[in-house]
């Protein structure tokens, strides 16, 4: 039994000498014997949604991106063509060193926008027949506009940006409203001359459904 108990002692004196052979250090990238991710952060630089007359000059405005406080490179994607009207998801990745992705992105709109449309001003509230609920319009240049609500939902929070490049014509070009999920319009309608004037669209998006929507102007 004496021995046995030697022999346990011994066996114990081994491991704990084994386990002092490697001191424990906690660092920015190593915690005991666990490596450390920074995992890369990416900000937008200047405004989230940025509109461009066809034919003018567009500079991007570019995103911070860092790992673990130091700065890191971050692409864009894809280019936007100012000689091609639309609107351009622009998405921002940034990639640490371990192979994790961070991703942002920016709405930029190249527009084409007649006289008459131009002339023409859809800023202010927008109320669903159906329901009551309001869509705003934010004008960003002729014929451009953010629209909080398009979908005149209660209780959502998006933000689209739309066109109206003539004056019967008001669409949401398809564009990201989050990484992976596409927002659009079809089947639209805009009656400026009305008075109240008024417009239709359905909502293209998995979280709608795709009834045609109608809005009253306030």
């Amino acid at each position: 039994m004496k021995k046995v108990i030697q022999l346990l002692f011994l066996s114990l004196i081994i491991v704990l000498g084994a386990c002092n052979d490697k001191e424990i250090h906690n660092t920015d990238s190593q915690i005991g014997h666990s490596r450390v991710t920074q995992f890369p952060l990416l900000s937008l630089k200047g405004a989230k949604f940025i509109a461009v007359a066809k034919g003018g000059t567009y500079t991007d405005p570019g995103v911070d991106a860092t790992e673990g406080g130091q700065p890191i490179q971050a692409t864009a994607s894809p280019a936007v063509n100012t000689a091609v009207p639309g609107v351009y998801s622009v998405v921002y990745t940034a990639t640490n060193k371990d192979g994790f992705k961070a991703q942002v992105y920016r709405i930029v709109i190249v527009y084409d926008t007649d006289a008459t449309a131009a002339a023409q001003d859809l800023s202010g509230n927008w109320a669903r027949t159906s329901n009551g609920s309001l869509a705003t319009f934010t004008k960003l240049a002729p014929g451009v506009y953010t629209v909080f609500n398009p979908g005149g939902a209660p209780g959502t929070n998006v933000t689209v940006a739309a066109i109206n490049p003539t004056a019967s014509a008001l669409k949401i070009p398809s564009q990201l409203i989050a990484i992976g999920n596409s927002f659009a319009s079809s089947g639209e309608t805009l009656n400026y001359a009305a008075d109240p004037k008024t417009f239709t669209w359905t909502i293209v998006n998995s979280g709608y459904g795709t009834s045609a929507r109608t809005f009253k102007k306030q």
